[in-house]
């Protein structure tokens, strides 16, 4: 009987101890992949859909203040390069909690899209694009190619008033002024819908008029580049925007209608370019800026830009800023930073735009992150997309379009496609 009771004991022992084994480890332990619970939610980003990702935690804006921020859709991508991926790139459209609202699925390498009033896409090749696929791509809102116009594409392009496109491109020549090798050079080209070309400029032919349209200027970015100013991409236009009707135009004509702004990064120097005799009229931003995107004119008169703070030339400031200058007096009027500075850094890409409310859109493009902020520098909006696979490059550009913009283009009830 004795026996019989140990046994028992020692089998009792071993079911407790069992018991408590299983427990510790259980609960010290992740559920195995497919096993439901909170394997569900642990599972890789890669393996979840866009969808998922745009409404999951990571997809929603961190800062979001509806009384204050501009409502409307906001239209980016990740800037894709050339690789060997079985992934689509995507373009997307999402609201302001995130969501996706309609997307587009690109073949090719995808720098900056732009969504046209008839609901169909224009996107751009990235820069370093293999020549067989760079140009200029109109997508319908199903993503099927509608239009195809091949060039060495570079950074900005734009639609204007009489349906002609206008484009920046990239040449590569020989330029003696510059130096005896080899020069990357900035083109501008206007072409019809149906391809005819009706107007170009060329950067390297108006080196004398950003010499004297800088003035000491151009004296200060020789010393800050001490020669490297005749390098191979000795320009690196990002920048081809046209001037609207605006308040430094009707006292100076060098900033009237219809002028282009261009932006030399690797210079530091921002310009005008006077449509009707090609000629460089006005220059500046040595020693003010440093490697900045997106240049444009605002109806203030006034010029808004993202100053990255990087040039690759030291010393670089190493902080960025969205900033207005006045054309007239080329001061800086209003700026916004990080606080602490280098909260807000992006070295190369990027962008801005001035909303219907004054308040100013930020596409800080390396942080991969969106927000708004107010006159008064208070984010009212903020969001860094979940969207990113192998292959890409932070996000070129963003633009926030208003509800009545997209609704009249795509539907009220666009979905993904």
């Amino acid at each position: 009987m004795k026996h019989y009771r140990r046994v028992i004991h020692i089998f009792l022992v071993a079911v407790a101890a069992y018991v408590c084994v299983t427990v510790f480890y259980s609960l010290l332990l992740p559920e195995p992949s497919g096993s439901g619970g909170t394997a569900q939610k642990a599972q890789p980003r890669r393996e979840r859909s866009d969808r998922a990702l745009a409404r999951s935690e990571a997809g929603s804006p961190s800062v979001y203040k509806p009384d204050k921020a501009y409502r409307g859709y906001t239209l980016f991508c990740s800037t894709h390069g050339d690789w060997p991926r079985t992934e689509e790139a995507h373009v997307y459209l999402v609201n302001m909690k995130g969501e996706i609202y309609h997307k587009w699925k690109v073949k090719t390498t995808v720098q900056l899209p732009r969504l046209m009033p008839d609901g169909t896409l224009l996107y751009s090749t990235r820069d370093r694009s293999n020549i067989k696929q760079a140009g200029l791509r109109r997508l319908a809102p199903d993503s099927e190619v509608l239009w195809r116009y091949h060039c060495r594409i570079d950074h900005d392009f734009r639609v204007l008033d009489n349906g002609n496109l206008l484009i920046h491109c990239l040449q590569d020549e020989m330029v003696p002024s510059l130096g005896a090798q080899l020069k990357r050079n900035p083109s501008i080209i206007e072409i019809t819908p149906s391809k005819k070309l009706v107007w170009e400029w060329h950067g390297e032919n108006h080196i004398q008029e950003l010499v004297e349209s800088m003035g000491l200027n151009w004296d200060r970015m020789k010393k800050k580049y001490k020669g490297k100013a005749a390098r191979f991409d000795w320009a690196h236009n990002n920048t081809v925007a046209v001037i609207p009707e605006n308040a430094s135009g009707e006292k100076d004509e060098r900033f009237k209608e219809g002028n282009l702004l261009f932006s030399y990064r690797k210079l530091s120097v921002v310009g005008v370019i006077d449509r009707d005799t090609g000629k460089i009229v006005w220059a500046w931003g040595p020693g003010h800026i440093e490697g900045q995107h997106d240049v444009q004119m605002l109806s203030n008169g006034h010029l808004l830009m993202f100053d990255n703070g990087c040039d690759k030339t030291p010393p670089e400031r190493g902080w960025s800023r969205a900033v207005e200058v006045d054309p007239l007096s080329e001061k800086i009027v209003w700026s916004y930073h990080g606080d602490p500075r280098k909260s807000f850094y992006s070295r190369g890409i990027s962008g801005v735009q001035k909303l219907p409310n004054g308040n100013i859109f930020i596409c800080s493009g390396a942080e991969r992150r969106l927000f708004e902020v107010t006159p008064d520098k208070e984010i009212v909006w903020q969001y860094t997309p979940p969207f990113e696979i192998k292959g890409t490059y932070g996000i070129y550009q963003a633009t926030r379009y208003s509800p009545e913009y997209v609704h009249e283009a795509l539907g009220e009830k666009a979905v993904s496609q």
